[in-house]
């Protein structure tokens, strides 16, 4: 009996207390870290077959597209027919600002003539870096408003179509 109170006595008490806070702190930061990571998806929609689209434009021949050349961004409403061009800015970026305020008037006056337009086509080259189309996207697709002092996205065309653009042929001499 006296060998075993004696071992008993030389045990080390385990002590995690330092270890417990450490979790308590650990353990909110890394669920609030959490909210930083998701994960964005764009939607897009693929291009119509060739029946479908003969169909479509037999329907609704007034198709918005955004041409995305390598000097400038071509505007055209409806397909083909030229709307409006703007020039990249002085560093040979897309000049987005310019192409959302103009989408934005657009938008206004068709709401006015009760005009509803959700889809937009965007032309690109398969040179076309992946930033730059994804830029596109959010322009076509919505834009900053203030609304009662906060500030929202306000909807623009969100049912966004890809295609290729096609040669740049349509152009006569200058």
């Amino acid at each position: 009996m006296i060998r075993k109170h004696k071992i008993s006595q030389n045990e080390a008490e385990l002590d995690i207390t330092s270890f417990m806070n450490l979790m308590i702190v650990l353990v909110p930061v890394l669920l609030l870290s959490l909210v930083f990571t998701q994960i964005r998806v764009l939607n897009i929609q693929l291009p119509a077959q060739t029946e479908q689209l003969m169909q479509q434009e037999q329907d609704n021949p007034q198709t918005l597209e955004l041409e995305m050349r390598d000097d400038r961004l071509r505007l055209n409403y409806p397909a083909g027919q030229l709307l409006r061009e703007f020039s990249h800015n002085e560093q040979g970026q897309p000049d987005f600002a310019a192409l959302s305020a103009f989408l934005q008037d657009l938008k206004l006056t068709w709401q006015q003539q009760q005009i509803e337009k959700r889809d937009i086509s965007i032309l690109a080259p398969e040179t076309l870096d992946y930033q730059t189309l994804v830029s596109a996207m959010d322009t076509v697709r919505a834009f900053k408003t203030v609304v009662a002092a906060s500030v929202v996205d306000a909807e623009l065309f969100p049912l966004i179509s890809l295609g290729q653009l096609p040669a740049d042929d349509s152009e006569g001499p200058e």
